[in-house]
C-alpha cells in the first residue's frame, strides 16, 4: 500500500486557510473546504471508483504510515489556533465568519476526530494522549472512553447509543447518542475506578480531568480573546460533534447482533457495520470506511484494514451518505431496502450484505 494518497488530507486545512484569507474580497470563499468535501469528493469517488484490494496476509504495520497522522495533528492545531486568533476580532457573525467556523468544524470533526479515533485505539500512551488532545479541540474528550470501552463492546445492540436503529431518523438519533454517550462514558469511568478501589470523585477520574481541561480552554479563550472567540470555538465544536455522530448514524444503521441469551449478544463480526470502498474518501479518512474490519479487530492500524465483499455495502462514500441522512425520506428510500435485503439473506441480525 502506498502512503502518498493519505497526504491528500492536508488539502482540507489548506482550503480552510486559503478560503479565510480570500474571504475579505469574496465572502463565500471561506466555505471552500465545505464545497470540496460535499461537492468535489463525491464526484471524485464516482470518477476514481472503488478500491477493494487488501494488504497481503503477512503485512505488518509500517511506522511510515504514522507520519500523515502526526503531521495532521500539528497542522490541525496550528490552523485552529490561527483561525480563532484572527476571528476573535470580528465585529459580527457575518457570512464569512460563519462559513469559516463551519469549515474549521469540518476540518476538526471530519478529519481531526478520524485521526483521534485511529490514535485512541493504539497501544502506546503518547498516541492515546494525542487522541485526547485532538478530541479536546472539539470539546468531546469523553469520546475516548465511550468509543473504545462502550461502543466497541455494545455496537449493534440496544445498549449502544451510537448504533442507529432501523426507521430512526438522524434527528432522533442525535440527541440519543450525544446524551447517551456522555452518560455511558461517565458510567464506564466510574466503574473502572470502583474496581480499582479509587474514589470516583478524585484526580484519577478522567471525566473530571477532561471537564477541567475544557473549562481551562474556554476560560483561556475568554480571557485572551473575548466572548466572540468562546462562541466561535463552541460553534466549530458543535459542528464537529454533529458531523461525527451523523457518520456514526451512517456506519451502523439498521444492523444488529443476535441475542444469544438474555442480555448477551453474539460476538461482533464484520457484518455488523456498513462498509464502503470508495477510494478518495478512504484516502481522506484513513480507511475509516473499512468500518467492518475496524469493528472486527479494533487494534488493526488503518493501513492494514481489509475490505470484505460479503458484508453490508454502502452505495456511496461518507460525504454523500451524510447529506442523504439529513433528508430522512430519501435516506429511508435508499437504505431501508438494503437493510431488508441484509436481514432477508442472513436473518434479523443482519448477517449478509446488500450490494
Amino acid at each position: 500500500m502506498r502512503i502518498g494518497p493519505y497526504f491528500l488530507v492536508l488539502s482540507i486545512p489548506a482550503l480552510v486557510v486559503a478560503g479565510i484569507l480570500a474571504s475579505s474580497g469574496a465572502p463565500w470563499a471561506s466555505g471552500a473546504a465545505i464545497a470540496f468535501v460535499f461537492g468535489i469528493v463525491p464526484w471524485l469517488d464516482a470518477w476514481l471508483g472503488r478500491d477493494t484490494r487488501n494488504p497481503a496476509a503477512d503485512t505488518t504495520h509500517a511506522r511510515r504510515f504514522d507520519v500523515p497522522l502526526l503531521l495532521w495533528a500539528v497542522v490541525q492545531l496550528a490552523v485552529s489556533l490561527w483561525w480563532i486568533a484572527q476571528a476573535a476580532g470580528t465585529a459580527s457573525f457575518d457570512v464569512p465568519t460563519i462559513l469559516a467556523m463551519i469549515s474549521v468544524g469540518l476540518m476538526n470533526g471530519g478529519i481531526g476526530i478520524t485521526v483521534a479515533h485511529e490514535l485512541m485505539h493504539r497501544p502506546t500512551r503518547p498516541e492515546r494522549a494525542l487522541a485526547e488532545v485532538l478530541m479536546s479541540s472539539v470539546s468531546y474528550t469523553h469520546f475516548c472512553i465511550e468509543h473504545v470501552h462502550g461502543h466497541h463492546r455494545h455496537v449493534a445492540t440496544p445498549r449502544d447509543p451510537a448504533s442507529s436503529r432501523l426507521g430512526e431518523s438522524v434527528y432522533r438519533f442525535l440527541p440519543r447518542t450525544v446524551v447517551g454517550g456522555l452518560v455511558s462514558a461517565w458510567s464506564i469511568e466510574a466503574e473502572r475506578l470502583r474496581r480499582s478501589g479509587v474514589p470516583v470523585f478524585g484526580p484519577r477520574n478522567r471525566m473530571l480531568r477532561y471537564a477541567a481541561v475544557q473549562l481551562a480552554i474556554y476560560g483561556g479563550l475568554g480571557l485572551a480573546l473575548g466572548p466572540i472567540a468562546v462562541a466561535l470555538w463552541a460553534g466549530q465544536s458543535v459542528f464537529a460533534v454533529l458531523l461525527l455522530e451523523v457518520i456514526n448514524y451512517v456506519e451502523h444503521y439498521g444492523l444488529s447482533r443476535r441475542e444469544v441469551a438474555p442480555g448477551r449478544y453474539e460476538r461482533v463480526a464484520p457484518r455488523h457495520s456498513w462498509n464502503a470502498s470508495h477510494r478518495v474518501t478512504n484516502w481522506l479518512l484513513f480507511n475509516l470506511q473499512r468500518h467492518s474490519d475496524h469493528h472486527f479487530l479494533a487494534s488493526r492500524p488503518y493501513d492494514l484494514l481489509r475490505h470484505y465483499d460479503d458484508v453490508p455495502q454502502l452505495p456511496a462514500g461518507y460525504a454523500t451518505m451524510v447529506m442523504l441522512a439529513l433528508v430522512p425520506p430519501l435516506w429511508r428510500r435508499v437504505m431501508d431496502p438494503r437493510v431488508a435485503s441484509v436481514r432477508a439473506l442472513g436473518g434479523a441480525d443482519g448477517t449478509a450484505s446488500a450490494a
